[in-house]
């Protein structure tokens, strides 16, 4: 492309060489057909003249404005064929491959959440069931403690009725046994308080007047 740029150039300029200028004293145009290089050697009072009257920007002299414009157009030309095929998808490529890092990275992120829900629920269910577990096992305890419970409770309320009853009847003994020694006291005592005051008491009707007073008093 540069080449191409270049020979216009040169076609141009070889064209305004073919022109003799207006002013023969302004410039000399010289061209080496062999080089393909146009050489422009102005006159050194032409110039002193142009910069006196001039006063201001060469960017500004209106006869160089077709040159400038063509230069520009060609340099406009060269950065559009710079960014369009090198800056561009450079730029293109950078972006394609941010977009894609933040592509995956999100769905990364999603594949993450969805991991985490997932545990989550895992987590949730393996609390519930061992909740649920742990229920059984506590029960089933209950229930092995309440059943050793109630045999312990059958086992002590027939220790303690074989118990009452013994105490019972050792009882029953010791109160035949206290009365008959109260019967035989106050046997005695009764046959001595009759012969002291000088009487005279068989033994059955002193046995039938203790009698009926043990059983009174009981």
């Amino acid at each position: 492309m540069f080449s191409l740029l270049q020979d216009a150039a040169v076609t141009v300029v070889e064209t305004e060489t073919l022109t003799p200028p207006a002013n023969p004293d302004a410039a000399v145009l010289t061209a080496d057909p062999g080089a393909g290089v146009v050489v422009v050697t102005p006159d050194a009072g032409h110039v002193a003249d142009a910069a006196v009257s001039s006063g201001g920007m060469p960017q500004l002299d209106v006869t160089t404005f077709g040159n400038q414009i063509f230069w520009l157009l060609v340099t406009l030309a060269v950065l559009y064929w710079v960014m369009s095929k090198v800056a561009l998808p450079r730029i293109d490529a950078v972006i394609s491959d941010r977009q894609g890092a933040i592509t995956g990275d999100l769905m990364q992120a999603e594949d993450y959440k969805k991991k985490a829900k997932d545990a989550e629920a895992a987590y949730d269910k393996a609390l519930a069931d061992a909740r649920t577990e742990a229920g059984k096992i506590i029960a089933a305890q209950k229930a092995d403690i309440q059943k050793e419970l109630d045999a312990a409770i059958a086992k002590a309320d027939a220790e303690i009725a074989a118990r009452t009853a013994e105490s019972e009847k050792r009882i029953g003994a010791i109160r035949d046994s206290a009365t008959a020694d109260a019967r035989s006291v106050a046997r005695d005592v009764t046959a001595e308080l009759v012969r002291k005051f000088g009487g005279k008491a068989e033994d059955s009707a002193i046995d039938a007047a203790v009698d009926s007073r043990l059983k009174g008093a009981a």
